[in-house]
């Protein structure tokens, strides 16, 4: 069976359980959260007044509200919903998945129900995954941006299961899609990297629209000879399709719980474990992967941004007990402020290649002489009910009295009308 053939089986007969339906109310409610927050955003401000500048049929809603074309608003939703760089992420191919997929489902929903919406989501955000997976890593380092490129081909393909896309137009449409997948992470901290997401969301709008109107392409233009695979450094790794519609991925996807680096979470889930206290600590030592360490340990942070990328300055808010939830937390003023910069003197960072990505390690020393030592992995199973609380709480940090109403339209089922409603500012 050929690649085109392997997907559009999946895309077409896959019957989620219960448990992997669940996890993508949950990243469908993460979405939303960040997409309602990130309106304000200098690049929302932006790609906002584009699309309301081009008009069209009013297909679909922006978040900041008004409707456009749903091209427009995959295109402008992906990218506002990625603007905070607080939406899941997905350890196995290293890349955002509701940012893209979500955002092209929803621009294309139309009067679809919100069982059809949450399982094309979780169809091809279960594909992204995969798919980048089958890319494998030597795609990432050279410098694609597996959001923008996996997150295609996902996006693509959950808006072919949506609209109902016949065998056919589904693998054309698999085939545009590998002609337009691009994003560099040259474009990482510039508002470009947003911009990959919804990039990656439009053109799961536009593949699957042209293939449903008889657009034909070559159905193996992901893997085939000069195809997306062959042309993009992929390892082509046909294991990443194992146990496909049987064992779900995305039931292990990341939701970040903490308003920075997903490089730090695991530090921060490991340090608040040991209960340690500011003024009842002497040295914090904190041990990680030598990846992180050109990437988030800025030892004297002196921006809100700068922040989000710094072990110190994470540790020294745990021990104060702040929420780092709250992205309002993470802010210049905290950054420089007089008692957490002394604090954060008494941390430590290490690298280990003994450690995984996607885990830290603490050792906390007392003032009384004890040495509490910890850790924790973000792979590490959270039970579903725990993972709501944790979710609602960086929720209503993120959309305040309108979190009630997101948890009630996503929780037990997904409720399209009550989303709509609360997109708008």
């Amino acid at each position: 069976m050929s690649l085109a053939d392997t997907l559009t089986e999946f895309i077409h007969s896959a019957k989620p359980g219960d448990r992997a339906r669940e996890v993508m109310r949950q990243s469908i409610y993460d979405w939303m959260a960040c997409g309602i927050a990130g309106t304000k955003e200098p690049v929302a401000l932006i790609m906002r007044a584009q699309a309301l500048d081009e008009g069209g049929a009013p297909a679909a809603r922006l978040f900041g509200g008004e409707d456009v074309p749903a091209r427009a608003a995959a295109l402008t939703n992906g990218t506002i919903s990625h603007a905070l760089d607080y939406d899941d992420t997905h350890f196995d191919h290293i890349g955002h998945t509701s940012v893209a997929v979500c955002s092209a489902v929803m621009a294309s929903a139309g009067n679809k129900s919100g069982e059809d919406i949450q399982d094309a989501a979780l169809i091809g955000s279960e594909l992204a995954v995969r798919l980048g997976v089958w890319s494998g890593r030597a795609h990432y380092q050279i410098g694609f941006h597996q959001t923008a490129t996996a997150g295609a081909l996902g996006a693509t393909a959950a808006v072919c299961r949506l609209n109902g896309l016949s065998e056919d137009q589904t693998k054309h449409a698999m085939g545009v899609a590998a002609t337009k997948a691009a994003g560099l992470k040259s474009q990482f901290g510039t508002m470009g990297k947003p911009l990959n997401a919804g990039l990656a969301a439009e053109c799961g709008v536009v593949s699957a629209g042209l293939a449903s109107r008889g657009f034909v392409s070559n159905p193996d233009a992901i893997d085939g000879p000069q195809g997306f695979g062959p042309t993009h450094h992929g390892a082509e790794d046909t294991s990443a399709f194992d146990a496909l519609g049987s064992d779900w991925t995305m039931e292990r996807v990341s939701h970040k719980l903490h308003a920075c680096c997903h490089g730090l979470h695991a530090m921060i889930e490991a340090l608040r474990s040991t209960e340690a206290v500011a003024g009842e600590v002497e040295s914090v030592a904190i041990t990680t992967h030598p990846r992180w360490m050109t990437v988030c340990n800025v030892t004297e942070p002196s921006t809100g941004l700068a922040a989000k990328f710094s072990y110190r300055q994470a540790a020294a808010m745990v021990l104060s007990d702040l929420n780092t939830a709250d992205i309002q937390n993470f802010s210049a003023a905290m950054a420089t402020d007089e008692y957490l910069s002394n604090l954060r003197q008494s941390v430590s960072v290490v690298a280990d290649d003994r450690v995984a990505e996607t885990a830290s390690r603490v050792s906390v020393r007392f003032k009384d002489g004890r040495t509490v030592n910890a850790e924790h992995d973000l792979l590490t199973s959270i039970p579903l009910d725990r993972k709501w609380a944790l979710l609602r709480r960086k929720g209503q940090a993120l959309v305040g009295e309108r979190e009630e109403a997101l948890y009630n339209a996503t929780a037990r089922q997904v409720d399209p009308g009550a989303l709509l409603n609360l997109m708008p500012s």
